[in-house]
């Protein structure tokens, strides 16, 4: 049973992933010696960027090279790498962790986090305009991207500072009207059908820390992450897009909201932690939420970066009492005050690079890490062997947490990751950490 129509509820444009975050280089049999080079292609959000960050050594460096299908999605990772690397000179930690959960899971969000948005998205705009001029930072690299996608990101930027004041869009009608096309004539009972897609696929799938009334809030009005009181009613502009619908023979570009309505951004942050004592349950009831859990991991995926910095991670005690300088006035922070993370980088390369990769000579048989959304597998093919280190490691998202699939489906996706791999000359590594959310994948031995 599908509490509605497959092709609608994930959406089609990836502004979250569909499986938790994972440190990458912790997937192989072997650590890669000095530069690590990973490639993520369609992994809609920077959850394996800095869990993978966090699992370095003091030794080891890292680059990270990531290709996404829409420049919409590009200037969401440059927002949320921006936000995580934000100086606390300028920020606290708890203040930076909330902000940066409430910009990426939140349909609305309240006007103090619109203006750190929209001057995070001024600073971007700036960057990616003079990126020939002036040195890029090094984990928010558009430098390789061509001159229209540069261009198009600074459109997309603007337009979240100044949004068209002649037909503003409403985030309640945008996700409404999703809701609504999802669920067809089950629409009057949609909170059934909430509590079915949790109960009967989110919790069987071991997601029983997402929490019910969080959930249907989410599934009904798109706010995941409510921490502090105030009012969530400005439209998040980094969740709009442009979908083109085919009328009258022609098509015409739609904007509003065509993201997941349905697996929720919990999983990205919020369903695995290493803190059993945020996995604690009492009456068969988990006594925390993925809420929760989201905070704690993001605040300690933070205190790595800072610890990266060269600055030691703060003990607890420090972190709740942390407050930024009241003298620091958050618009005068640039990209030249954010963070920088000694010896990791993270490029973002063009939308069909993927294919152009093996003609040049630089990304012969270069990437350790290869990782496929569950959208972009079917980009996988011959040409990725070409660019695989001989050791490298493959490793592609799986459909469990895509509920409109039924698990006939789910299994038959799976096969399908498998026969696409086997094409592209990789084989399932048998000793390796293949689970029902991630198959793992090495180059086949002649």
């Amino acid at each position: 049973m599908s509490a509605g129509r497959a092709s609608e509820g994930a959406g089609c444009i990836s502004w979250w992933g569909f499986s938790p975050a994972r440190d990458l280089l912790n997937t192989g049999s072997v650590r890669v010696e000095g530069e690590a080079n990973v490639l993520l292609v369609g992994s809609g959000d920077p959850r394996h960027i800095l869990k993978t960050i966090a699992g370095l050594q003091n030794t080891e460096s890292l680059h990270v090279w990531v290709i996404e299908n829409s420049m919409e999605v590009v200037a969401r990772q440059l927002l949320l790498l921006y936000l995580a690397l934000m100086p606390p000179e300028s920020m606290g930690n708890n203040e930076k962790t909330e902000l940066f959960l409430e910009v990426f899971g939140n349909s609305d969000i309240r006007s103090q986090t619109e203006e750190a948005l929209k001057c995070v998205a001024s600073q971007l705009s700036l960057s990616v305009t003079e990126t020939l001029e002036k040195e890029a930072h090094p984990c928010l690299n558009t430098t390789l991207l061509k001159f229209k996608e540069r261009d198009e990101l600074a459109r997309i930027f603007k337009s979240w500072i100044k949004p068209q004041s002649s037909a503003p869009i409403l985030m309640s009608k945008a996700w409404d009207y999703r809701v609504r096309q999802h669920l067809g004539s089950r629409y009057d009972s949609k909170k059934g059908c909430f509590d079915w897609d949790l109960t009967m696929k989110l919790h069987e799938k071991g997601c029983g820390v997402i929490n019910k009334q969080q959930y249907i809030r989410w599934r009904e009005r798109g706010l995941a992450f409510e921490m502090r009181e105030g009012v969530y009613q400005i439209t998040n502009q980094s969740l709009l897009s442009s979908r083109a619908f085919r009328q009258k023979g022609g098509k015409v570009a739609v904007r509003g909201y065509w993201g997941d309505i349905v697996s929720s951004p919990y999983l990205s942050f919020g369903i695995e932690t290493d803190d059993k004592d945020l996995l604690k349950t009492q009456n068969g009831q988990y006594t925390t939420t993925a809420q929760d859990i989201s905070l704690a991991n993001v605040n300690a995926l933070f205190q790595s970066l800072s610890s990266r910095r060269g600055c030691p991670a703060s003990s607890q005690s420090d972190r709740e009492a942390e407050e930024p300088s009241p003298h620091t006035d958050r618009k005068s922070v640039t990209i030249n005050d954010l963070i920088h993370l000694n010896g990791i980088s993270v490029t973002f390369l063009s939308t069909d690079s993927l294919h152009k990769l093996p003609q040049k000579e630089k990304y012969s048989h270069f990437f350790n890490i290869i990782y496929f959304s569950a959208s972009c597998v079917y980009q996988l093919g011959p040409m990725t062997r070409q660019i695989a280190a001989p050791d490298a490691v493959l490793v592609v998202e799986l459909a469990k947490y895509i509920l409109d699939l039924n698990k006939e489906q789910e299994a038959g996706f799976a096969e399908k990751v498998t026969s696409i791999a086997h094409e592209a000359e990789f084989e399932p590594w048998q000793e390796g950490k293949s689970d029902d959310v991630h198959a793992v994948f090495i180059p086949q031995r002649k």
